[in-house]
């Protein structure tokens, strides 16, 4: 994340300002469909393998192939998310993110990283509504990351493979 070094929201002295015209311009004219095939995902784990109920730190990142700028519609305001065995975020309790649409902009070559952690365990709701943690079993796991697109391309989506002992 860039640091301002004041409130505003431009740079009084605009040495900082990076911006290339030419190529916003030129983003602008870029089909959708382009932009979407622009766009990829990889998500790795820092190891292969975890004790039970040990975290496990996913990385995702998502990088804008064209050197020029790109946009891509999202489903939801959700922008992209990660999976534990087709688990969304390792929990079956009901997510709240509002159903309208959304974006994600890329600036030209941009790869943005994102981080999260996995506590091991998965989330149940039990017969009452109330959650409950369930420590992940030992063996095989798949760990996945999607971006939030309408059409999703094959590099939109990427997992790895994560063994508990």
């Amino acid at each position: 994340m860039v640091q301002r070094r004041h409130d505003g929201p431009t740079d009084r002295t605009g040495f900082d300002d990076t911006r290339n015209y030419l190529s916003d311009a030129l983003g602008r004219v870029v089909p959708g469909r382009l932009a979407r095939r622009a766009v990829t995902l990889e998500v790795e784990t820092g190891r292969t393998e975890y004790a039970r109920g040990e975290p496990v730190e996913i990385t995702v990142r998502l990088r804008n192939r064209l050197p020029v700028p790109v946009e891509l519609e999202t489903t939801t305001r959700r922008q992209w998310g990660w999976r534990v065995d087709d688990v969304l975020e390792a929990s079956d309790e009901r997510r709240y993110v509002r159903s309208e649409p959304g974006a994600v902009g890329f600036r030209a070559g941009e790869t943005k990283v994102a981080t999260t952690t996995w506590n091991g365990h998965f989330r149940r709701e039990n017969e009452t509504g109330l959650d409950r943690s369930v420590p992940a079993d030992r063996g095989e796991h798949v760990v996945s990351a999607f971006l939030a697109v309408a059409d999703p391309e094959p590099h939109h989506e990427d997992s790895t493979r994560i063994r508990i002992r």
